[in-house]
């Protein structure tokens, strides 16, 4: 039988910290809390990951404080995945070498090949340890609205799949052109090609933003599942006064029941599957995930 591993997106998200909901009061650094989260959840989703470099000490040290089987999934750098990024979170010796062009943002395009090169070298090596620890799951390639199904889009994607050789990585897309007409075919096509994992997104139905659920496995290693939640009020809202309140949802247990029978069935088709909270407002993520577990 696939194994079945529940956890959360973050073990040190903003939210989850100032509620004082979670963590116990002896647990206040980052190392507590980690070695915490490790004995109520097998698996964690490293966020940080995405708005900057991974430092490798950091991954060192992270391997070294949680038990044996903990699992890490580790969300790309945001530059990889075609965000804007902002220079001043690229390493200082990079941001000395693209010089001063007056731009304070970057899109990967902007990188000159030498120091794109550079850049995932340093990722891959700084995520090693959790490789070399048997702790890393799936490298999280979540790519923007404006990622649009397209030549270049699979190109770049196939750049990703030859940069990070020998990691299995996830593919998350947020735009739902990805999976109108006859564009699911060709990406299942493409993601079994390749090994890349499926993200299946639970999320709210309806609005231009909206990515459907698909349950689809497309690497026989691994699915992974990401809940950001159901909250129609907030979804697409302007003015929120913290993101989090974009996720501020609740699962109820009758919900879990569709959620549950739906992954115990992806679960026929791989080795294991990844099932990660993303409703970070407060506890309710680690709330959720804890009773989400019971189901298996």
């Amino acid at each position: 039988m696939s194994k079945i591993l529940v956890g959360t997106a973050s073990w040190t998200d903003r939210a989850l910290v100032a509620s004082g909901l979670f963590y116990p009061d002896e647990a206040k650094s980052p190392a507590d809390r980690l070695r915490y989260y490790a004995t109520q959840f097998p698996l964690v989703e490293v966020d940080s990951s995405q708005s900057s470099m991974p430092m490798l000490r950091n991954t060192i040290l992270w391997a070294q404080r949680t038990p044996i089987q903990f699992v890490f999934d580790v969300k790309a750098f945001r530059l990889f995945t075609q965000h804007q990024t902002e220079l001043r979170v690229l390493p200082r010796d990079i941001r000395q070498a693209l010089g001063s062009g007056g731009k304070t943002t970057l899109l990967y395009r902007d990188v000159p090949s030498e120091l794109r090169e550079e850049l995932w070298a340093r990722f891959a090596l700084a995520i090693s340890p959790l490789r070399q620890a048997g702790k890393l799951g799936v490298v999280l390639l979540q790519f923007p609205p404006w990622f649009v199904p397209s030549q270049a889009s699979y190109h770049h994607i196939v750049e990703c799949v030859e940069r990070l050789s020998g990691f299995q990585l996830a593919v998350e897309f947020l735009n739902k052109a990805w999976f109108e007409g006859d564009h699911p075919e060709r990406i299942w096509h493409f993601e079994r090609e390749h090994n890349l994992a499926h993200v299946v997104i639970d999320e709210p139905q309806g609005f231009s933003s909206s990515i459907p659920a698909l349950w689809e496995a497309t690497s026989a290693d691994v699915a992974v599942v990401r809940l950001h939640g159901r909250n129609r009020d907030t979804w697409e809202a302007k003015g929120l006064r913290a993101s989090a309140e974009r996720f501020k949802y609740l699962y109820a247990a009758a919900e879990f029941d569709g959620l549950a029978e739906s992954v115990r069935e992806l679960s026929k088709h791989v080795k294991s599957v990844h099932v990660l909270f993303n409703n970070n407002f407060a506890d309710y993520a680690q709330r959720n995930a804890a009773a989400f577990r019971q189901r298996f």
